[in-house]
């Protein structure tokens, strides 16, 4: 049974596949080099200015806290706190719901960010903490976790990786609402295809179809 109240507990335990030398010092060693040094650059070149900035600007939009923190599913199904920029009107204890097109509880502010993924950006502080990384498969909500844990038998093997900020299945259009099962199906199979081909070629790659996706219209991003 699924637990969403204890704190880094795994929600499923399972025995890591062999890899590749090649691989696992990438995954393990060097993507996490990776990680802190990029990481480090959006911190001090753009966060540093862009929290305070936003911030005043999503206090101006609506009231309520600069930044929404929600628990997610990661790494071998432990739980963390993932920070985004506050998108939505804030209502404290509001139950679990999926965000949707023409959503009412997301503010003017909060559709420019969502748009262009600018409430994300708060997340280069979670892959210092070390929850997260640059890429990889995206962290879903608990309630998401729960429900497709164990009636999709590879939704768990999305997390024998970090979740990532952005990622392969997000790159190339399966984002945003996950009403019906073929969506959370595709997006399985590009978080696993990812799992098995991650090198640092990749991650670059995806990095920049990111920034591009960001200047470009997403239909999806809403």
């Amino acid at each position: 049974m699924l637990s969403l109240d204890s704190h880094y507990k795994p929600l499923y335990v399972y025995a890591e596949p062999r890899t590749r030398h090649a691989e696992f010092t990438y995954q393990h060693r060097g993507k996490r080099v990776f990680d802190v040094c990029f990481s480090l650059l959006v911190v001090i070149l753009i966060l540093s200015w862009l929290i305070p900035l936003l911030g005043i600007l999503i206090k101006l939009d609506s009231p309520g806290p600069v930044l929404f923190v929600q628990k997610r599913t990661g790494y071998r199904g432990n739980w963390f706190y993932c920070f985004k920029f506050r998108t939505m009107k804030h209502k404290p204890n509001a139950a679990f719901k999926q965000a949707t097109k023409q959503d009412n509880r997301v503010t003017r502010l909060g559709r420019f960010l969502r748009k262009t993924n600018l409430d994300e950006m708060p997340q280069f502080l979670n892959v210092l903490i070390g929850d997260m990384s640059v890429v990889g498969p995206r962290p879903h909500a608990l309630q998401h976790s729960a429900q497709f844990w164990n009636s999709m038998p590879d939704y768990r093997k999305r997390y024998r990786v970090k979740p990532g900020i952005t990622g392969l299945a997000q790159v190339r259009g399966c984002r945003g609402e996950t009403e019906k099962l073929m969506k959370m199906q595709h997006r399985i199979k590009y978080d696993r295809f990812y799992r098995k081909k991650i090198n640092i070629f990749i991650d670059i790659w995806i990095c920049w179809l990111t920034v591009k996706n960001m200047i470009s219209d997403n239909v999806n991003a809403f």
